[in-house]
């Protein structure tokens, strides 16, 4: 096909806002969008390749996996490879463990599987797993599988009938994608099935290439609404939105649009910006620039455990922009180049080679845990959890919903007044403080709590089928057992994405059975394991064991909006000042993971702000 350097500065356009993005610039909130415009850009580009060889009558799948091996491998592998040494000499044995079977996962195209299982692309830690990023390659190559097939089916046995074949495919993507940002939002974000329609986007405008309009302003104006739909998705759409389904729409129509208008001549104005040098630069060193970007990234995070300040975001930009330039020319070019190695056969030795030995690698790793040696001084302390009632009054998944009694997962007892305690891990980890502050309660608290579960009726999550059974079953205890007093807690910003209305609708429910309701906002979260923080601390000599919290300060304020009718307690008030939050005291964790209370810790938040219940009232003033 005809070189277009209006492609490649639309390859810039993707990739610096996902940069920025990664690196910590608020002001683009949904800088992630761009990956979204690669995969247009892919469709169109893998299509027309095809399309070119079976109007040749020269397609060959052996031929397309030697072109795409030649494109994707080499820049992968080095970085993989770069990636790898930095981990064996950085990481802490039980992320060098988990490294090691990503390894694995990235280097045989399933990460992005493997990542659905383990990772939500915006938790908190996501940001210290160095090949995250290689989720994106795994969906391109899952749809490399079959996408060269199905071509050269539709063209050879239906008569070349693309549409016919391909709208039901899209349709049916984007009605999943949808309806996975609301049932299974992990799983929408990182699989191929919900990712299809916008890889086939592209390929149907290579296909079909519909001619320019006959207005000249008309093209005009298609050019800079798609760089409109563009700057929606990237800085309208942030990680709270639900993502991709319809938000999807915003940057695949306006890169389809870019792209329609610069195929057709005159050139337009978009087309022009589009060609300007620096982004044509940026976009030829694109692909590189996405490999090395983000592990440079996890690595700076995991080293500092903080969020970035400006100037070490400029340091990251510069660094990530000279290695892929490195990449780019030393790694990528001369595998492009005819070659004595670039011939088929040294390609595919090549990658099969290279790919054995990361998995190797990876296996040693991970069989290895993470070689322990490397730090001897560094010990996995063990740190007090209490009781939280596994498999009965907290339900881990694994245990059937009737299992709970009232009897076993009364937590607390010898009070007039009952209190349900209602949510996920976020409300169970506060059980093992409760005896310790019995007299300041003055209640009788019964544990009701299932992980990942949040305590609003309407939520559903293929990951917990037996959510919303469970929550709907709370409203049953209530009026069986009389209770006047609920507590609803959970990890607020794992929930955000779905909107907090089935909070709000869950609180008018509960309200309506005369009941008085308190909700307990988002407690601290911090990057990495607190024993971490402390281990790098310490290295470093600092004495403050506070640490900056890991998440939006203001995510309470945005859960208190959706609470009208409960009272509202942020934990933020009383256990952190200035965004940095105590993670230990008097040499003792106060967590023992990210987040989650210790027993000391849950023993020191129920004193400081759990409400007290001298007596039974039904309906008492709200804040």
């Amino acid at each position: 096909m005809k070189y277009r350097r209006d492609i490649d500065g639309l390859r810039a356009v993707a990739v610096l806002p996902v940069v920025l993005f990664h690196f910590g610039i608020s002001a683009i909130p949904g800088g992630f969008t761009g990956v979204d415009i690669f995969f247009v850009i892919s469709g169109y580009l893998i299509t027309g390749s095809l399309l070119d060889d079976l109007e040749r009558g020269q397609f060959s799948i052996v031929s397309f996996y030697w072109r795409r091996a030649r494109r994707i491998l080499p820049a992968l592998i080095f970085v993989t490879l770069l990636t790898c040494v930095a981990a064996l000499v950085i990481l802490l044995p039980s992320d060098l463990h988990e490294f090691s079977l990503s390894v694995i996962a990235a280097s045989t195209f399933w990460s992005n599987i493997y990542f659905w299982k383990t990772s939500n692309y915006f938790s908190i830690d996501a940001e210290l797993r160095p090949l995250l990023h290689t989720w994106s390659l795994s969906v391109e190559e899952q749809y490399y599988i079959f996408a060269p097939i199905l071509m050269f089916l539709i063209y050879r046995f239906f008569a070349k009938r693309w549409l016919t074949i391909l709208l039901p495919i899209i349709l049916g993507s984007f009605v999943l994608a949808v309806m996975a940002t609301w049932l299974a939002p992990n799983a929408g974000f990182y699989l191929l099935p919900t990712r299809i329609w916008e890889l086939m986007l592209g390929a149907v405008l290579m296909l079909k290439r519909p001619p320019p309009l006959s207005s000249r302003f008309l093209m005009e104006l298609l050019g800079l609404a798609g760089f409109g739909l563009l700057a929606i998705g990237f800085f309208a759409i942030s990680e709270s939105d639900p993502f991709p389904g319809y938000n999807a729409l915003y940057p695949c129509v306006g890169t389809v649009l870019l792209i329609y208008v610069g195929q057709n001549s005159p050139s337009t104005i978009a087309s022009r910006i589009l060609e300007v040098r620096p982004l044509v630069w940026i976009g030829l060193i694109s692909y590189s620039l996405y490999l090395v970007h983000w592990p440079i990234n996890a690595f700076a995070h995991y080293l500092s455990l903080e969020e970035f300040d400006p100037s070490m975001t400029v340091a990251l930009t510069v660094a990530s922009l000279a290695l892929a330039a490195f990449s780019w020319k030393y790694v990528e070019q001369p595998f492009r180049q005819k070659r004595s190695f670039t011939a088929p056969a040294p390609i595919f030795a090549f990658s099969a080679g290279a790919i054995a030995v990361l998995c190797l690698g990876g296996a040693a790793g991970a069989l290895g845990n993470g070689f322990p040696q490397r730090f001897p001084d560094y010990v996995q302390q063990r740190i007090p959890v209490g009781d939280w009632g596994n498999g009965t009054c907290f339900n881990e998944g694994f245990s059937r919903i009737e299992n709970w009694n009232i009897e076993d997962c009364t937590r607390t007892r010898g009070f007039p007044t009952t209190v349900l305690l209602w949510g996920d891990s976020f409300a169970a980890h506060y059980v093992p403080g409760l005896d310790a502050n019995i007299n300041q309660l003055r209640a009788n608290i019964v544990e009701y709590t299932y992980a990942g579960c949040p305590p609003i009726l309407s939520y559903f999550s293929y990951g917990r089928p037996d959510c919303m059974r469970f929550n709907q079953q709370a409203l049953k205890i209530i009026q069986d057992a009389g209770i006047k007093t609920v507590v609803l807690s959970g990890r607020w910003t794992d929930y955000e994405a779905r909107s907090f209305d089935g909070l709000q609708q869950t609180i008018d429910t509960v309200r309506g059975l005369g009941v008085r309701v308190f909700v307990i906002g988002q407690s601290p979260q911090f990057i990495t394991d607190v024993r971490k923080i402390a281990f790098f601390a310490k290295r470093e000599n600092l004495d403050d064991t506070s640490w900056p919290m890991a998440m939006d300060p203001d995510i309470n304020n945005r859960v208190r909006a959706f609470t009208k009718g409960a009272t509202f307690i942020d934990p933020l008030n009383f256990l952190c000042s200035a965004g940095r939050c105590s993670y230990a005291d008097a040499g003792q964790f106060l967590y023992f993971d990210y987040g989650h209370f210790s027993t000391v810790g849950a023993t020191l938040a129920i004193s400081k702000y759990w409400p007290a219940f001298a007596t039974d009232n039904t309906l008492a003033t709200t804040e």
